[in-house]
Parts: C-alpha cells; structure tokens; sequence
C-alpha cells in the first residue's frame, strides 16, 4: 500500500489549503444532496516518482475547534497511528501560539517521522526560525494559497517517504477480480460476504461495528476468481475522530485503493441516507467503479405489500356500520408488476442522489435468503473488465475525430479548440490525455460530451473515466 502522509495543526493554520495545493486541484464536489457537499479527505498524490496517500486530518482527527484540543494531545498519537509520516503545519504569520505545542508534542509522542511547515509565508515578512524551539529542525516556509515554496515541500516529501509496503493479505492470484465491500455500520456487509461465500466465513452480528479489519477472502464462482475484502463500517467524517473508528476508516479507504470494484451496501429499509451517499463519494474519489447493494430489500416488500405483517384487528361495529371487506391479495402477475414499479421508483429517487456515479448499476437483494446476491460478482466481473481496458492509440483518436465531426469543440474569444492528439495514459481507472492549443478553450460541456463519447463507442457504461487536457508542445501536431 502507499504509504501515508497526514497533515495535522491546529485550527486555521491552512491545512486544507494545503492538501488542495498539493492534490493539484480543488477537492470539494458540490451536490444538492445535503451531507454530500463536502471537502474530501484524502487523495493519492505523486512526489518525484513515489505514490502517497494524502490525509487532512481537519476531517479525520476531530481537532478543529478550540474547545476539543485537549483531545489532540490524549487522542492524536493513537488516530495518527496509521500515518507513515506527519506534514506538521503552522501560521506563519501568527507565529507560535500555546495550542502549536500541544500539537507538536502529540506529533512528537506518535513515535512517526515530522515534517514541519510553516504557512502563510507570503509576503516575507514572517520568522520561521521561531518554530525550531519545537524540536523538529528549521521549519520550510510556504505559501499554500499561492503555491510559494511548493517544490521544495514536495521534494522534502519525496525524502522523507518510506518505501511502498505490501500489507499482509491474503494473495489474489492473476486475474482474480478484488472487490471491496463497504457501507456504514449494520447494514448487512458481512451477512452478504456470507452469503457470497455460500459458507458463515464472517463474524454477523447485529451490533454495528462488529468487523474491525478489513478480512480478504477467495473464492471461485464459475471459471472466475475472486477477492472480498469485508471492510469496516464507513462513518460520517464527523464520526471518525476516535481511536478505533479512525483505524476503522482508514482501513476501509485503503482498501478501496487496492480493489478493482467497490460495492457499497445500503439498507433498503431505511432508504439512501445521506451517510451512504456520502460513503460512494469515498468510492467514486477513490476513482473505482461502484456496484450500489439495496440489502434488506425484503423489508422493503413486508411494509408495501403486508407480507409477515399481522392484518389489523377489526374494530367493533355500531349499529348501521358496515365492516370494511379484506384487502383483495395482488395476483402473481399484478404483484410482478407492482413490485418492479416499486424498483423503478426507488432507483429513480436513489439515483436523484448520486448524480456523480450516474453510472453505477443497483441491485436489490436479502442477503439473509440469498435473493438476487448471485448478480453481484458476474456484475463486478465485467465492471473489472471494463475497469482495465486499454484503447489502441490508433483507434482512440479516430474516435475523438468522429466525436469531433458530430460536435465541434468549443470557441472562446473567437479562438477553437483545437485538438491535436490523445493518448490512454493509464487503465485501472482508464485514464486519458488530450494535447490541445490552449487548454482554456476547453469547456467542461464539450469534455463531458466526449467522455460519454468514448462510454457508449467503447463499452465504459459502468467504470469512471479521467479526461486530462494538456499544452500541446508541437509534436503532437505534428502527429
């Protein structure tokens, strides 16, 4: 797994100035969905050649008001305990405050390598040798907001990295397809494992948070293998800021990193809640496929259609009132129908939900009986497929011709887009290039058009797919 940079500071040194500078872009997705508008916590980043996963604790610790900061020197040890090395971040131009030690000195008991930084170094004027009396050397100077002193930190970074560590798991062998299952607390995730499996390999219990580590499990269905990795239960980020939930967490968002399929499992029961919205959100940052479970969709039919439900009692009768006959029972074809436009109905609303992974396919299932669980792993299957396909260089391009036939690109200023060459620079996800005159002139309409171009002329229906726009250098034109 890549290894694990953690920013930590108090509250409004920059710390999400930060890790948006170092992503490379800002990282807030905007949804009307309320609970799903937020800054995400965490990205892998490159650094000269090294793979990392970047953390804002501003999500994950719990630290961010005055009023919890005691909590940073009892709790900040043990929830930082998964990190591989500590961005220690200060204000530059506030200067050293009493709640910058009390951050230090929980940097200093979590036993982890530190990195300190001081921000908001953009005029000059600042003192950084201040910060040393902290006892992590001559602290780098940098100024998140305009980028000052970015390569140094990045090149600082890269030094201080540890080599990339395989975790102890159980080992897919070549063409397994590794699908993690994720989903807040008690919502049936090891029960649909079991069910997977055909055999009680997981602990189920009714008491959520019954699965502390993520458990990789093999099995073959048919001529496929595959591997399960039933992860801990996913928390609001508020909810993440205590010892084991934090483990819990970030095990789960590691194991999303190494699978090819994430399956989100969500109580049909109680609807698409806003906390299971959210946890896709982890999924699809995390640029994996989703497979959206409605478990429990049993409980879903008892409520519409009565089924174990005692009939209500009859209530006595005056004189002249009539009893009210029995409901008439729906016959197989009229319940057929009802319960699809059920389906229907509760897709529609779901999907009203999650707009940014439009292209997760959704299956109803009990995981308790069995029903509908065998689509899961033949769906996750052609997912991986689609997940891994490369393009030929020759016949992507030939397609963004067409594409560009049918539409043209886009004039801003009286200027085109012009687009020279693509090229797929990655699969897992698929990953794509575009050199252009000016990367500008690309409107995100005519980027959405062509990556839905490429969906339907290619197959990915059901994988996320990444469009990057670059300067061309004139080679490509030449091409």
């Amino acid at each position: 797994m890549p290894p694990i940079i953690a920013i930590i500071g108090r509250t409004n040194v920059g710390k999400s100035a930060l890790f948006n500078r170092l992503v490379g872009q800002r990282r807030t997705i905007v949804e009307d969905f309320p609970g799903v508008t937020r800054d995400r916590v965490y990205s892998e980043i490159g650094l000269k050649g090294k793979t990392a996963v970047l953390v804002d604790t501003g999500g994950l610790v719990g630290a961010e008001n005055d009023a919890l900061i005691g909590q940073v020197k009892e709790q900040a040890a043990q929830a930082l305990a998964e990190a591989d090395l500590l961005l220690l971040l200060f204000d530059g131009q506030e200067g050293i405050v009493a709640l910058d030690y009390e951050v230090a000195e929980a940097a200093r008991r979590s036993g982890k390598p530190v990195l300190a930084v001081v921000n908001k170094m953009e005029s000059g004027r600042g003192d950084v040798t201040q910060f040393a009396e902290l006892g992590f050397g001559l602290p780098l100077a940098i100024s998140a907001l305009h980028g000052k002193g970015g390569a140094a930190l990045e090149e600082a970074l890269a030094e201080m990295l540890p080599e990339e560590e395989e975790e102890e798991r159980a080992e897919a062998p070549p063409g397994a397809v590794s699908v993690a299952i994720v989903g807040r607390p008690n919502v049936g995730k090891s029960a649909l494992v079991n069910a997977l499996l055909g055999q009680p390999r997981m602990i189920v219990s009714e008491i959520p948070g019954t699965t502390r580590d993520t458990v990789d499990t093999l099995l073959r269905a048919g001529e496929q293998q595959y591997q399960l990795v039933d992860t801990p239960g996913l928390r609001r980020r508020g909810k993440r800021s205590q010892g084991v939930e934090f483990y819990s967490s970030l095990r789960s968002i590691k194991a999303l990193q190494r699978a090819e399929v994430g399956v989100v499992v969500f109580d049909a029961g109680e609807g698409l809640t806003q906390q299971d919205a959210a946890i896709a959100l982890e999924v699809d940052t995390a640029r994996r496929p989703l497979v959206m479970v409605a478990n429990k969709w049993d409980l879903v039919l008892e409520r519409a259609f009565g089924e174990g439900v005692p009939p209500p009692p009859v209530p006595l009768t005056g004189e002249g009132e009539e009893i009210p006959p029995p409901p008439v029972p729906l016959s197989a074809q009229e319940r057929k129908v009802a319960e699809r436009l059920l389906r229907k109905d509760f897709e529609t609303i779901a999907r009203s939900r999650l707009r940014f992974a439009a292209q997760a396919p959704l299956v109803f299932t009990c995981a308790l009986t069995g029903e509908r669980v065998e689509e899961i792993l033949p769906l996750a299957a052609k997912i991986s497929v689609q997940f891994k396909r490369r393009l030929d260089t020759g016949k992507l391009n030939r397609a963004l011709a067409e594409a560009m036939d049918k539409h043209n690109p886009p004039t801003r200023g009286g200027k085109q887009l012009r687009i020279y060459y693509a090229t797929q620079v990655k699969a897992a996800p698929p990953t794509f290039v575009l050199f252009v005159n000016d990367p500008k002139l690309m409107h995100f309409s005519y980027e959405r058009y062509l990556l839905n171009f490429l969906r339907d002329k290619f197959g990915f229906d059901m994988v996320p797919l990444t469009l990057r726009v670059r300067q061309s250098t004139g080679k490509e034109k030449r091409r």
